[in-house]
């Protein structure tokens, strides 16, 4: 990452305070506040918003140390949620409210309906492996009719949360909604849809990128000082060359998320024609790089590199749990392939160039 303000307050804020017992905590379901409140303090949960909304009104290319430093340090917060949904809020003229925010996205295998007037609507229906619901209070739910809608996920009439974890040990939880009261709604003003899906999708690639590059520092690391038979297993050329394609695959999937970054949506430039593209593309990159670099780091590290008491598996846990949350290499794949052949042959190449297909992704 480049040495900006935001990355020099991100790398002392995560070295300082995220260890293997912060990590460890967190997945016996305890939020740590001390260090939520940190993140706090220094402005990354508003990072996003616009400075009308008591936000910092930073790019997405602007936060990506933010993002990064989660994967990099596997933060144990739900600052990447709260950084999207402060952001969303921004963009439609709603405040933001306190504390953490969990997303929501009607579809993509959620069964949300909303119901009532514009002026007071409510939410029924279930949402399923929501990343920190039970630590969230608030969620930001987008409809596919354009709307917005934050709901208070502590109205305990309305309100259930089913406790689940992830692959990584993280809060990944069930919401089941009775008529939910909306505390605000308004329409969101950008054309990406669907926005929660689609941005969070942008949030989980950056944050791969960092525990990519977290696993491959690792594994690099232990095959220079691995010795076996008198020498590092390192120089054995066969495991030099599973590394290069690790490194090669981290390097893709870089790219690939920062120009994800670069054409997403913000609260000063909300019509960004590129990025639902761009974010597709990243996410079948970063996800394929996730499967392969796994593999590799666990070979390299062998035996030790599954023990609980190894830092490894903080990185490589998140990269399977990430790889899946808002949407698979395979969907997003899914999704650029309709539309490429719905473009025909004359239609492919424009569409690379320009990074947008004719057609709603």
């Amino acid at each position: 990452m480049d040495d900006s303000p935001i990355e020099r307050s991100a790398r002392r804020l995560f070295t300082d305070m995220v260890d293997h017992g912060v990590r460890e905590r967190a997945e016996s379901g305890t939020l740590d506040e001390r260090l939520w409140q940190h993140a706090v303090d220094s402005g990354f949960t508003l990072a996003l918003a616009s400075e009308a909304a008591g936000g910092v009104g930073e790019s997405w290319s602007a936060v990506v140390p933010i993002l990064h430093g989660i994967g990099y340090w596997q933060v144990p917060l739900p600052l990447a949620e709260t950084m999207v949904g402060a952001l969303l809020l921004s963009m439609a003229g709603l405040p933001v409210p306190q504390g953490p925010i969990a997303l929501l996205e009607q579809g993509q295998g959620n069964d949300l309906r909303s119901a009532g007037s514009d002026a007071a609507p409510t939410l029924s229906g279930t949402a399923h492996q929501v990343a920190w619901a039970r630590h969230a209070r608030t969620a930001v739910v987008s409809l596919a009719d354009g709307r917005l809608l934050l709901i208070d996920l502590h109205d305990a009439p309305h309100v259930a949360c089913s406790t689940h974890t992830d692959p990584a040990g993280l809060p990944a939880d069930t919401l089941r909604l009775d008529a939910a009261p909306c505390i605000a709604g308004a329409a969101l003003v950008s054309s990406l849809a669907p926005p929660v899906w689609a941005l969070g999708a942008l949030a989980r690639c950056v944050m791969m990128v960092g525990a990519l590059e977290s696993a491959l520092e690792q594994s690099v690391r232990y095959a220079r000082d691995r010795v076996q038979f008198g020498k590092p297993i390192g120089s054995n050329q066969a495991l030099q060359q599973q590394l290069a394609l690790m490194a090669g695959d981290c390097a893709a999937a870089r790219m690939a998320a920062l120009t994800a970054a670069a054409d997403a949506p913000s609260h000063l430039q909300p019509e960004a024609p590129a990025a639902a593209f761009s974010i597709a593309v990243a996410k079948v990159r970063c996800g394929e790089a996730a499967t392969r670099a796994t593999g590799i780091a666990h070979q390299v590290h062998g035996a030790i590199g599954f023990t609980r008491e190894h830092s490894l598996h903080f990185a490589t846990r998140r990269l399977w749990a990430w790889r899946e949350q808002f949407g698979g290499d395979a969907h997003w794949a899914a999704r650029l392939g309709r539309l490429a052949i719905a473009g025909g042959a004359k239609g492919l190449w424009p569409a690379l160039t320009r990074r947008r297909f004719d057609g709603v992704l």
